[in-house]
């Protein structure tokens, strides 16, 4: 019986030890049919859209448009809070994102510029991206009172910019331009009204999204898809 039964286990044996190497090549061929799979079936493009691309509506013919064609961001230079001149030529090339605000706005514009923050943080070290906060209150936000605004949010140098300029510039930079709504308080901080819209500009100067500025969910798809312009071939 013993004979037997030493046969009977071997022949086991030899049955798990087939099914341990299939198991362990299956392991092994894992990877290398996840390389496979990527190679001809991952290129799958994440596409951020061109806005405006054959102009934009001007019912009420407030905006001095030069085309019918690609809209993009028309020149403009303000004065930053270190007093620098800062605007479109510096936008050239770069990513930028762009909001509308002012400091003593008494509702939106405190989260909006939270959210720049994580904006800020996630490309501090990243050159090509930078963000311009353009005060709809120019008369009441001066340069040193931006300064004193932007040192609250921990702006980096040459990073976050915190702009002042003629109030009709800016108001006109913001509706026809940025095609943002904005209307002009004076001076009273209730009666401002300003979209909590927060933009991306492309380096061509052309818009390829807008995000609003106080959801979380939204600034992080704005923080991907800047990723994707600056990494990407879009």
């Amino acid at each position: 019986m013993l004979p037997t039964y030493f046969f009977v286990c071997s022949g086991d044996m030899k049955v798990v030890r087939l099914l341990q190497g299939m198991v362990l090549i299956c392991i092994l061929m894992v990877p290398v049919l996840i390389i496979l799979f990527l190679r001809n079936f991952g290129e799958n493009e994440y596409e951020i859209p061109i806005l405006y691309e054959n102009g934009i509506q001007d019912p009420f013919g407030d905006c001095k448009l030069d085309s019918v064609g690609q809209h993009y961001i028309p020149q403009f230079e303000f004065v930053a809070q270190d007093s620098s001149k800062i605007g479109k030529s510096e936008m050239m090339g770069k990513v930028t994102i762009v909001d509308f605000f002012f400091t003593s706005c008494p509702s939106i514009c405190p989260v909006m510029s939270l959210e720049m923050e994580r904006v800020q943080d996630a490309f501090r070290n990243e050159e090509q991206v930078q963000l311009y906060s353009i005060s709809i209150d120019p008369e009441y936000d001066t340069p040193e009172v931006l300064k004193k605004y932007s040192e609250l949010h921990g702006a980096q140098e040459d990073k976050w910019f915190f702009l002042n300029g003629p109030k009709d510039q800016v108001y006109d930079l913001a509706r026809c331009g940025f095609v943002l709504p904005t209307i002009d308080g004076q001076g009273i901080p209730e009666n401002f009204t300003h979209s909590d819209k927060l933009a991306l500009i492309d380096g061509e100067g052309r818009i390829r999204g807008y995000y609003s500025g106080t959801s979380r969910e939204e600034v992080d798809l704005l923080i991907l898809e800047t990723k994707i312009l600056l990494y990407g071939k879009q």
